[in-house]
C-alpha cells in the first residue's frame, strides 16, 4: 500500500536529521580531537622545544593514538605550525580587543603597545613564536606568518593614529614596517635577555619614546621672526 504524501515528508524529514545530527558530531569529535593535539603541542613545544618533542608524547598527553594525529597533522612541522597558529591567535586576539576598545586613539594605541611587550614574557609565545618559528618554519614562511598576525595588527593602528592627527603624516606603510621592526628586535631582546623582566621594560620604554617622537605636537610655539626677516618683508 501507498504511502500518501504527508505520510512519507515525515519519515524522510526524519531520516535527514538524523544523517545532519551524525555528521555534526563527527565534525564536533573531529575539531575537538585536533584542538586537543594542539593543545598538547602548545604544551610540550613550550617545555621541551621542537627537537625535544616527539609526537608520540604529543598523541600520549592528548589521550589520543599517532593515529589520530596523523590523520589531522601530516608530521611534525604541521603540527608545530599549527600550535605557533594557535598561540598568536589567542595573543593577536588580546591586542586586538585593546587597540580597538572605545577612547582615546593615542592611549589605546600605546596600552596595546605595552600589551604587546608583556606579552613577550609569556612562556609559550617566547618559545614557540620567537625563539623556535624561525628555525622550524624558515625565515620566510616566519615573516610570512608574522605578516598575518602583529604587522597587520600593527599598521591599522597606525594608520588610526595617522587618520586621527596623532601621528605625523609620513607614509603609513614605511612608519608601520620600521616599528614593526623595531617591535620584532625588542621581543627578541626579551626573549634572549638573562632578566626578561627587565630587558621588557626597558623595550617598552625605548619603543613608547620612539613612537611618541613621531607624535604630532601641539604645544609648540610659531617660530619667531627675527628683525632681518621683517626687515626684508619691507
Amino acid at each position: 500500500m501507498r504511502r500518501t504524501y504527508h505520510e512519507y515528508v515525515p519519515s524522510v524529514c526524519r531520516t535527514v536529521v538524523n544523517v545532519v545530527t551524525v555528521r555534526s558530531r563527527r565534525l564536533d569529535y573531529s575539531e575537538s580531537t585536533r584542538q586537543a593535539l594542539v593543545d598538547s603541542a602548545v604544551e610540550l613545544f613550550t617545555k621541551r622545544g621542537y627537537a625535544g618533542t616527539s609526537l608520540d608524547e604529543v598523541a600520549k598527553r592528548a589521550r589520543l593514538t599517532k593515529g589520530a594525529l596523523y590523520h589531522h597533522f601530516s608530521g611534525k612541522q604541521a603540527l608545530f605550525e599549527a600550535a605557533f597558529d594557535s598561540v598568536e591567535t589567542k595573543f593577536i586576539e588580546k591586542l586586538g580587543e585593546i587597540v580597538s576598545a572605545p577612547g582615546d586613539p593615542w592611549e589605546t594605541a600605546i596600552a596595546g603597545l605595552r600589551a604587546y611587550v608583556r606579552v613577550c614574557l609569556e612562556p609559550a609565545y617566547q618559545r614557540i613564536v620567537i625563539h623556535e618559528a624561525p628555525v622550524v618554519m624558515g625565515w620566510e614562511r616566519w615573516r610570512e606568518a608574522e605578516e598575518h598576525f602583529s604587522y597587520g595588527l600593527l599598521r591599522s593602528t597606525i594608520e588610526v593614529l595617522v587618520t586621527s592627527g596623532e601621528l605625523e603624516q609620513l607614509p603609513v606603510e614605511t612608519m608601520s614596517r620600521l616599528l614593526f621592526g623595531a617591535l620584532s628586535a625588542g621581543a627578541s631582546t626579551i626573549a634572549g635577555a638573562s632578566d626578561p623582566r627587565k630587558a621588557s621594560a626597558e623595550v617598552e620604554r625605548t619603543i613608547v619614546r620612539v613612537v611618541e617622537g613621531l607624535r604630532v605636537r601641539t604645544d609648540v610655539p610659531p617660530p619667531v621672526e627675527d628683525k632681518r626677516s621683517r626687515s626684508r618683508r619691507r
